[in-house]
């Protein structure tokens, strides 16, 4: 007896022999529950992850938010253009099983180097920025490896007549991804904000408890490596698709004018390559022009964990009791409704769209989706316009805000020359009520400001910068005013947290503590730096002085809210006028909910068909590719969001209007394309080709090939 020989050993590892065991006598294999509980930790992996990275980039490696926005979009990019890579190792070189397996490992890695850039303790700031983005690369290239073949993989364990059966685990297994989804975007901003480590947000374990979970992804699936059907590989099927397209390229282009017509440009190829390999391209490329519109709707979709995220964080969060939501989980709403939506739409939407006669085909399921996410954002626009009543927009270039705060004992009214900024007088311990744009010159500009004060004029020389907000501090002394210009705080927080600032107008110093944040308050006018302080009621806030200790109650410090609190000058108790200098977050954050409802149901119209319909419509060579087509869409949508977020420079709900107006166009163009595209049927490929010219049954393939032309591979409109 010789020793097993190599061809041997592969042929054993693409599962040749007896099928994997079924679950309780169904039809469906009991290896899709290792690959259905895989697929669960991977996606609650990436989306716990992902969940809390834009605030990430923002208040821990401190980017802006147009940076912020574009890097994640970028990094989403990424992760759906490696499944080209991944579709590519997998039909020519390992295999979908090994590589899922090895880009399993990558995937770990990269959780573990994203969560130690997290950590404060390891270098400065280049060096979490480094491994940050190291790490996001190798995230992207595990994510974006496995995903073409896990699901491929898991249609793969289906007989063929179990069709039926493969249609509903699709559903199961996009139930899976966002039950992941859901619990993850849960828990980690939970892990972030609750958790405090460092001395501030524990983001460290927000990405380490999804690193964790790849983990168990990858030994979940490694257990059931002897339940799964193995399919052969099918060589380097992308090259030979490449290939067999120039070729017929570069024929058409040298061919005589007076060469025969071809029924498809495709056909020129004939002379090298097999007719079934030229039709089954044909299949691909057809639906491949077919996604050409797609990225339109991912490039809104994605943005639930961007800028949807970013508008969270400027409004009301507070449900009643102790139950505050965090900005980040909102994007829980998505996954939940999916799990809630594909029954509703699978038992109720679809069958009462049948009882009304109308064929609800894969493409004009998409149709609709896509025209439901342009609602989303109709939605958000609407929401966007009433959030940013409360923002106070920072000035742009040679220009400031300015407001006057008046402590002295009675009215003063303000003159700048070349300005009618403050026309009104303004009362003792009153300010103007909302800031007042002053051009500047150049970059800053000194103006002699005049003040008029118990009938007599006193003039101050300030000087004001470009790009920032103050506040005119008046306060009288024996002298008359005295004049102090104060930096204004008015960026709203991205967790929603209230900004503290305190102004001492007595002869004593102080130390004020608010929550965790401690205030030094110099005597005499004295003013404390502004600290973010968490969201809630502060009574008995501790205020020591010099010589003794107060308690005061500041009542509530709202959400995205930027309060000055002015110590008052009161010989028998510690006295004081709490104002507002930005406006709180007045919007629930309720008011997000149609929006996530109209996307959600947009996404299992479009997404979940849009998988099905790729592994449909892909003959058994190019599942794998043809499923990284569909999620290169994905890819390209994230390139878009990336291109307007830093080209564009437009306002927030302008930029969401410009989406929902761009993907109305699309589904439209979509609908038109859809309506001429014919389905079919990629089985029928084996008994149309099942005989090749040139093996001697020639006559018998050109009866068969007549027959299959006068009946068309099964085929209906849109």
């Amino acid at each position: 007896m010789g020793t097993a020989t190599e061809d041997d050993k592969d042929k054993k590892d693409l599962g040749k022999g007896e099928p994997s065991p079924k679950i309780c006598g169904t039809n469906y294999p009991l290896s899709i529950a290792f690959i259905v509980v895989n697929e669960f930790c991977e996606r609650f992996s990436y989306y716990g992850m992902k969940a809390v990275l834009t605030l990430y980039f923002i208040n821990y490696l401190h980017w802006d938010k147009n940076l912020s926005t574009a890097v994640y979009h970028a990094f989403s990019s990424l992760c759906y253009f490696t499944p080209l890579l991944g579709a590519l190792i997998a039909d020519s070189w390992l295999g979908k099983f090994k590589t899922i397996i090895y880009l399993s490992i990558v995937y770990v890695i990269g959780h573990v180097v994203k969560s130690v850039g997290a950590i404060p303790d390891v270098g400065d700031g280049t060096i979490h920025m480094v491994l940050s983005m190291l790490g996001l690369i190798l995230i992207a290239f595990g994510t974006g490896g496995i995903k073409p073949c896990v699901a491929a993989f898991g249609g793969d364990q289906f007989e063929e007549e179990h069709a039926k059966e493969r249609t509903k685990f699709f559903s199961i297994f996009y139930m899976s991804i966002n039950l992941g989804s859901v619990l993850s975007t849960i828990i980690t901003p939970i892990l972030r904000s609750d958790v405090q480590c460092f001395g501030g947000d524990c983001y460290a374990l927000a990405f380490g408890v999804p690193a964790a979970l790849m983990l168990i992804a990858l030994v979940v699936f490694i257990a059931g490596s002897g339940m799964y059907k193995k399919n052969p590989r099918e060589g380097n099927v992308l090259m030979n698709v490449c290939r067999c397209i120039g070729f017929a390229i570069d024929s058409r282009w040298r061919s005589p004018k007076n060469s025969p017509r071809r029924d498809h440009w495709l056909d020129w190829a004939q002379e090298k390559y097999s007719k079934r390999l030229i039709q089954e391209i044909k299949m691909v490329v057809k639906v491949l022009v077919l996604y050409i519109p797609l990225p339109m709707f991912w490039a809104l979709f994605d943005q639930q964990g961007s800028r949807w995220t970013l508008q969270a964080t400027r409004m009301n969060m507070d449900f009643g009791g102790s139950f505050v939501i965090k900005p980040d989980q909102m994007q829980m709403l998505n996954a939940l409704m999916i799990l809630l939506f594909i029954p509703i739409f699978d038992m109720g939407v679809y069958p009462l769209i049948s009882l009304c006669r109308i064929t609800l085909t894969p493409l004009r399921k998409m149709t609709a989706g896509m025209l439901l996410a342009a609602l989303a954002f109709a939605a958000a626009t609407i929401v966007e316009l009433n959030v940013i009543k409360t923002v106070v927009q920072p000035p742009p270039a040679r220009e400031c805000l300015t407001k006057v705060l008046n402590l002295a004992e009675g009215d003063v009214s303000v003159h700048i020359p070349g300005h009618s900024a403050f026309p009104q007088p303004i009362k003792s311990y009153e300010d103007t009520l909302g800031y007042t744009s002053l051009p500047l010159n150049d970059s800053h500009q000194v103006f002699q400001v005049t003040v008029t004060y118990n009938g007599g004029d006193y003039t101050c020389d300030l000087n004001f910068t470009e790009h920032s907000a103050f506040s005119l501090i008046l306060h009288s002394e024996n002298t008359g005013i005295t004049c102090k210009l104060a930096e204004d705080h008015i960026t709203k927080s991205e967790n929603g947290e209230a900004f503290l600032r305190f102004i001492n107008t007595r002869s004593e110093n102080f130390n004020i503590t608010v929550g965790g944040e401690m205030f030094h308050v110099p005597s005499t006018y004295g003013i404390s730096s502004s600290e973010p302080v968490e969201r809630g009621q502060y009574a008995g806030v501790d205020c020591i002085s010099d010589s003794k200790e107060y308690s005061i109650d500041l009542g509530l410090l709202d959400f995205g809210a930027s309060y000055t609190v002015i110590l008052k000058q009161d010989p028998d108790a510690l006295t004081f006028k709490k104002m507002e200098d930005v406006q709180a977050n007045n919007v629930h954050i309720a008011w997000q909910i149609p929006q996530y409802i109209l996307l959600t149901a947009g996404e299992v119209m479009f997404s979940i068909t849009g998988l099905e319909f790729s592994y449909s419509q892909a003959p058994a060579s190019m599942k794998s590719v043809l499923q990284a087509g569909w999620l290169m869409t994905v890819a390209f949508g994230n390139v878009i969001v990336l291109i307007v977020a830093e080209g564009a420079g437009l306002e927030q709900w302008t930029e969401f209007l410009l989406f929902a107006v761009l993907l109305l166009a699309v589904s439209v163009v979509f609908s038109i394309m859809a309506y001429f595209y014919t389905y079919v049927d990629p089985a029928q490929l084996h008994t149309l080709y099942s005989e090749e010219p040139g093996d001697g049954n020639m006559d018998d393939f050109k009866e068969k090939r007549m027959m299959h032309l006068k009946e068309p591979v099964k085929g209906t409109r849109m």
